[in-house]
């Protein structure tokens, strides 16, 4: 955006605040009134026309008030501080105006100030001086503005009155140095790195909060440019000694970081300084999942780093913490029992958590792994993910750190490709100044990175030199290297720019500025987005764990991943992909293996079900203790989180059916089982005629063949023969049927039957057993399946039932009625395309639905070699969508141990490129 756009844009923005309900009409008319003004003479009508359409995407950017449960005997302070005069919102105002002047939507101000206040007024009053502490958490999506969030906070708690603030901003230097820097903006208001430069010591430069009003800046005992230091923080000790003004600290979370901080302030908590730990102290701990959980095995052996934030803690009289973090599933696991002598209590969040809404524009997990996924995405595209089948053995996902890089794949030069052409035709639409970011996440090790980085940049300059020797000639799409070029914008963006030439002429200033950098320890380099100058940057950035922990890849738009976890907190931080994508969300393309895709898409779900139900138990005012309790009993909670974070020994597991749906999706290869299990399915269907449902009275419906009202008995012999492969872990007969047969006489008495039978790509013949006609449903497998004789499914969605399978047996209104809360549940109008969950029908169920498989393994996927050891006839497995029960409390019991999980999840490997010399 040019100055005159930019500009343009500030007067125009403030005219159209003013209307109540500004329209496309009225915002292209208060446009083209302001123009008229001579100074912007040089705004073209491409320019303005741009213009209103971002306008059009801001104003329409709504964002809701998240949810909260607390204790109950929560105590409100905040309104009678107010009240009595005992608040200026000096910070606040500050902030609230960057905030405007970078042109965020009203709404999302407005929610931001009403979520940060539901926040401060669950922490303690810092004007309380009897002792307190308070433990809270606070949980967002994955790069959807928890840093702004807390700096809010941060902002209101300091006009509060609490004076002394820390937080702890991950393991890593780039982070920590990203997060003062979003500090020094939003509450410091200065350059805190001119503080390290004799020549500029006593010349500030304000920024941000600061250009507004820096009279009461904050003492700050960290900068941009170096962490905690026991001497800098002595010499400033005479400014914090009258604290008149805030004094904060953004920490790596280290524990030689944290050790000098603990020394320093018990130095300092006896005379003249002791008024130092009699503050109230705000701890914010930022990705509180990584690293502050106690993780050590033992019931009363604290890790250190979650031992040292206690002992912080435990220095002062008045303290509150407040872990932010978008993978809550490790805290909620910490013990809120866990009380001993020495450490009071663990982090648990007792006192409250806090659910924050993503803004109606963020680019996240459900719009990329369910909604921008076709309901067969072998036939059609999806919309942002492309699946990497050709690492092989250029570059295996698992690797050994000495493996050599002598070639990449080429879906890695694709996307390269790919990232030129989107970052030309960005330049084309006036983002020229705005950075521009591929993100390249593809080996544990930094010397992999390392020498993938030096590939790449090989590549970019082999590309680079084609641009600048044939690429002004009329014949340039000859050259073999632009001519690829061409294929990515044929393929990929034709759509977003029609015009093949226009892209061409761009090329040559995207491949001339563009730079390879690695990003992890080892690396010399340094991620700095503030020296892009009038351009903005254009970064291909290689990395491992330095990637996936809030660091922030400014303007992302290719991503390629590969790598396989089942740990929902380890995929989720590794999707830096997620966030604002501002008038290039359709420019964005993400390269990951299949497998993974289909792991997201299952996360996506689960978090989903964790916002809502946060929102269920706010209603039924529960507490956070209860929310712990609810969601370790969620069938997904085998995979919530690393192995180390769920300590060690006999895993009781208590999982609650109620309103859930368990599936077969690991099976067995060995001939025997899928002989026996083919067996059992043949006696499953002749006992459904025998009951009176024959094969002519099944009602054809959308994925099968659907008979109602069978009998308990028929599901209840399937499952007591079907021989469930151990790796299945959910769908373990023995618990399953225990709780079946607790409701056999009231809630599960009557079933409805899912004949799974779905027309194939191939019109393979259909199976004819016993007067049954049913289509077997075809799916993949995992890579490495057949060696370890097991058939695990993968595809879009891991799963065996298709989307939409278990509305089967739900009347027309009942379906109707689901979607329409659904709709309303997420503000989506009557004519938005949407892709319901299944789960949204699930919950609208009366009676248990059953559903039988039969899987035909695609060859897809399969090496050559292994492909005759695929079986020749479809595999069965099942499906079993729980209606809400009436004792929703009662759990299912899963014994596992740790080894079991470790050989079904693999091990976190979470700090796997955090060397020691980074603490």
């Amino acid at each position: 955006m040019t100055d005159k756009v930019a500009q343009l844009d500030g007067m125009v923005s403030q005219l159209i605040a003013s209307q109540d309900r500004p329209t496309e009409e009225s915002i292209r008319e208060t446009i083209a009134t302001v123009r008229i003004l001579p100074i912007f003479s040089e705004v073209s009508d491409e320019d303005a026309e741009l213009l209103a359409r971002e306008l059009e995407e801001r104003i329409g950017i709504s964002m809701g008030i998240g949810a909260v449960i607390g204790e109950t005997d929560f105590k409100p302070w905040l309104n009678d501080a107010r009240a009595d005069g005992l608040i200026e919102p000096y910070y606040w105002n500050r902030y609230r105006k960057l905030l405007e002047q970078k042109r965020l939507p009203k709404d999302v101000v407005t929610s931001t100030d009403h979520v940060t206040d539901r926040i401060l007024d669950r922490m303690g009053n810092p004007r309380d001086r009897t002792a307190w502490d308070r433990k809270g958490m606070v949980v967002g999506h994955v790069q959807s503005g928890k840093t702004a969030n807390y700096t809010g906070l941060v902002c209101k708690a300091a006009d509060a009155g609490y004076r002394l603030i820390v937080v702890i901003a991950g393991i890593h230097n780039n982070l920590r140095n990203q997060t003062q820097a979003r500090i020094d903006e939003g509450f410091i208001g200065r350059d805190t790195g001119r503080l390290e430069m004799a020549e500029t010591r006593n010349r500030p430069r304000y920024i941000g909060v600061g250009t507004f009003d820096h009279r009461r800046s904050p003492v700050s005992l960290t900068t941009t440019l170096r962490d905690f230091n026991k001497g800098t923080a002595t010499t400033n000790t005479s400014e914090i000694a009258s604290y008149s003004v805030p004094v904060v600290l953004v920490i790596k979370k280290n524990y030689r970081t944290l050790s000098n901080l603990i020394d320093w302030l018990r130095e300092h908590s006896t005379g003249r300084y002791s008024e130092m730990v009699d503050q109230p102290m705000l701890l914010i701990d930022d990705e509180a999942d990584n690293a502050s959980i106690n993780i050590q095995y033992g019931r009363d052996e604290v890790s250190r780093i979650n031992g040292q934030i206690r002992d912080l803690l435990g220095l002062f009289q008045r303290s509150c913490y407040v872990g932010y973090t978008a993978t809550p599933f490790a805290n909620i696991f910490i013990d809120p029992d866990s009380d001993d002598e020495v450490y009071k209590q663990d982090l648990f969040p007792r006192h409250f958590i806090i659910g924050l809404d993503a803004p109606t524009n963020y680019f996240g997990a459900r719009k990329v792994f369910i909604d921008g996924i076709p309901d067969d995405d072998d036939r059609e595209r999806p919309q942002f993910l492309r699946y990497i089948d050709d690492n092989g053995d250029l570059l295996p996902v698992k690797h050994k750190i000495n493996h050599d890089i002598t070639a990449v794949p080429e879906s890695m030069l694709y996307a390269l490709r790919c990232f030129i052409v989107a970052r030309a035709i960005r330049n084309l639409r006036g983002q020229k100044n705005q950075h521009a970011s591929m993100l390249v996440n593809a080996s544990r090790f930094t010397g992999i990175q390392n020498l993938l980085r030096n590939r790449l940049h090989q590549h970019l300059k082999a590309i680079e030199d084609a641009v600048r020797v044939d690429g002004a000639k009329f014949d340039a799409d000859n050259n073999a290297e632009i001519a690829e070029l061409k294929r990515c914008w044929e393929d990929e963006y034709r759509d977003a720019w029609p015009e093949w030439d226009d892209v061409r002429e761009n090329l040559l200033p995207v491949v001339a500025s563009a730079t390879v950098m690695a990003v992890n320890s080892s690396s010399s380099e340094s991620l700095d987005y503030e020296a892009g100058g009038e351009n903005g940057l254009t970064v291909i950035a290689v990395g491992g764990f330095s990637l996936s922990r809030g660091l922030t890849l400014e303007g992302l738009t290719v991503s390629y991943f590969l790598r396989n976890s089942l740990m929902y907190d380890t995929l989720m931080q590794m999707g830096r992909w997620f966030g604002y994508r501002q008038n290039y969300e359709d420019l964005c393309r993400i390269w990951m293996l299949r497998e993974a895709s289909s792991w997201y898409a299952h996360i996506a779900e689960a978090t989903e079900e964790l916002q809502l139900e946060l929102k269920k138990m706010e209603r039924a005012n529960a507490t956070p203790e209860q929310f712990g309790l609810a969601v370790r009993s969620h069938p997904s909670a085998l995979m919530v989180t690393a192995r180390n974070k769920m300590g060690s020994g006999q895993k009781h597991l208590m999982v609650g059916l109620s309103n859930n749906f368990v599936e077969t999706t690991r099976l067995g290869a060995g001939e025997a089982a899928l002989n026996h299990n083919r067996k059992v399915r043949d006696r499953f269907l002749a006992s459904l005629s025998r009951n009176g449902h024959a094969p002519e009275s099944a009602q054809q419906v959308s994925g099968g063949q659907l008979l109602s009202g069978v009998p308990f008995e028929v599901v209840d012999d399937f499952l007591r023969d079907f021989e469930n492969h151990p790796d299945s872990v959910l769908s373990a007969t023995d618990p399953i049927r225990r709780y079946i047969d607790a409701r056999r006489n009231d809630e599960m008495s009557e079933w409805d039957i899912l004949l799974a039978s779905l027309k194939s790509p191939d019109e393979a013949e259909p199976l004819e057993i016993d007067g049954w006609s049913i289509n077997p449903i075809n799916r993949s497998i995992g890579p490495d399946d057949l060696a370890n004789n097991i058939l695990t499914i993968s595809g879009s969605s891991a799963r065996v039932a298709s989307r939409g399978m278990e509305k089967a047996g739900l009347s027309p209104d009942r379906v109707h009625q689901a979607e329409a809360d659904y709709r309303e549940e997420r503000n989506l109008g009557p004519d938005t395309k949407v892709n319901f969950p299944d789960r949204v029908y699930r919950a609208r169920r009366e009676r248990p639905l059953f559903m039988l498989f039969n899987v035909s393994i695609k060859k897809d996927g399969v090496d050559e070699a292994d492909r005759h050891r695929l079986p020749d006839k479809p595999v069965v497995g099942w499906g079993i969508s729980f209606p809400p029960s009436a004792r929703p409390d009662q759990k299912v019991e899963y014994i596992l141990n740790t080894t079991k999980l470790r050989e079904l999840f693999g091990e976190d490997d979470s700090d796997e490129d955090a060397p020691d010399d980074e603490e």
